[in-house]
C-alpha cells in the first residue's frame, strides 16, 4: 500500500469516526439527561454505554493517526498494528464501563429507586435505536470497504447499543406495569452484553497481534504453481491484517535457471500475487533449485 493511498484511507476513516462521534455524543447526552431525570438505572447505564462509544471514537482517531505514520528504522514494517492495539483499548474500555454498570445495578437492587417513566423516555430510546442502526450499517460498510480494524471493532461496539436500548425499553415497560425491580436487573444484563462485545473485539484483534494466517496457503500455491518456470510452491505463510499483510513462500525451479531468469520470475510471481490478493504489503520469495528426485516426481 503506497503512502498516497494510505493517507487517503486514513482521511476516510477519520471522516467516518468524526461523523459517528457527533452522533454518539448526541445519543449519550439524551439518554443520560432523561435517565437521571426519571431515575432509571437501565437508561443511565445505556447512556454511559453510549458515552463510551464517544471515547472509543476519540481513541480510534488517535490510533489512526499513529497507524498512518510511515515506516522508519525502529518500525521497518510500518505502524499499522497501532490500529489493532487501538481496538484492544476499545475492548478494555467496554470492560471498564460494564464494571461500573454492575456496581450501579447492585446498588439499585440494595437501595431500590422507582423510575418515573413518561412518554419522553420512550421517544428518546426509539430515536437512539434508529440512530444506532444507521451507525451500524454505515460504519460496518465503511469498515469493510476500507479494511479498518478500528471501524469494524467500533461497529461491533455500536451493535450492542441496539440490544441494550431494546432492553431499556423493556425495563421501562416493566416499570409502567409495576415491576421496578426489573430495571436494575436489566442493566445487569446490559453489562453482560457489553462484556461479550469486548471479548469479541479482543478475539479479532488477537488474530492480528498473534500473527494468525491471513490467506489460505493453498490459494497462493494454486496461483503461483500456474506460473511458467515454477515447478513447486510450498511453505506459504502470511501474517498481519487483511489490508496490510506480509507473505512468505518458497518455490522450486530448474537448477539450470540463470540468476537473471530467476530474478525475472521473482518479479512475475510478485506481480501476480499483488494482482490477486489485495492488501499484501511485503512479499518474500525464496527460490530453490529442485532436486533430481523431486523433479522426477513432478
Amino acid at each position: 500500500m503506497n503512502m498516497e493511498k494510505s493517507g487517503d484511507r486514513i482521511k476516510k476513516i477519520n471522516k467516518v469516526l468524526w461523523t459517528i462521534l457527533a452522533l454518539n455524543l448526541g445519543v449519550s447526552v439524551m439518554k443520560l439527561v432523561v435517565g437521571f431525570s426519571i431515575s432509571s438505572a437501565s437508561m443511565v447505564a445505556d447512556g454511559f454505554h453510549s458515552f463510551s462509544d464517544c471515547s472509543s471514537n476519540i481513541i480510534g482517531l488517535i490510533g489512526t493517526a499513529l497507524a498512518a505514520k510511515p515506516a522508519d528504522e525502529c518500525h521497518p514494517y510500518g505502524h499499522k498494528k497501532f490500529e489493532t492495539f487501538t481496538s484492544v483499548v476499545i475492548a478494555l474500555l467496554l470492560f471498564t464501563v460494564s464494571i461500573n454498570i454492575i456496581k450501579s445495578s447492585i446498588s439499585k437492587l440494595i437501595n431500590p429507586v422507582v423510575p418515573q417513566v413518561d412518554m419522553y423516555s420512550f421517544i428518546v430510546m426509539i430515536l437512539t435505536i434508529a440512530i444506532n442502526i444507521f451507525v451500524i450499517i454505515y460504519e460496518t460498510k465503511q469498515g469493510k470497504k476500507l479494511h479498518s480494524d478500528i471501524l469494524i471493532s467500533d461497529a461491533i461496539h455500536t451493535k450492542t447499543d441496539v440490544y441494550v436500548s431494546l432492553s431499556v425499553i423493556l425495563s421501562l415497560i416493566a416499570v409502567r406495569l409495576g415491576y421496578p425491580i426489573l430495571d436494575p436487573i436489566i442493566s445487569l444484563i446490559i453489562s453482560i452484553v457489553i462484556i461479550k462485545a469486548g471479548i469479541e473485539i479482543l478475539i479479532n484483534s488477537s488474530k492480528v497481534l498473534c500473527d494468525a494466517a491471513v490467506l489460505d496457503p493453498q490459494d497462493v500455491i494454486d496461483l503461483v504453481s500456474k506460473i511458467d518456470g515454477v515447478l513447486d510452491c510450498h511453505r506459504v505463510r502470511s501474517r498481519g491484517s487483511e489490508d496490510d499483510f506480509s507473505l512468505n513462500l518458497h518455490i522450486l525451479v530448474d537448477p539450470l535457471m540463470s540468476v537473471s531468469e530467476s530474478h525475472k520470475l521473482h518479479h512475475e510471481i510478485e506481480n501476480e500475487i499483488r494482482k490477486h490478493f489485495r492488501g499484501v504489503h511485503y512479499i518474500d520469495i525464496h527460490i530453490e533449485p529442485i532436486s533430481v528426485k523431486a523433479k522426477n516426481r513432478i
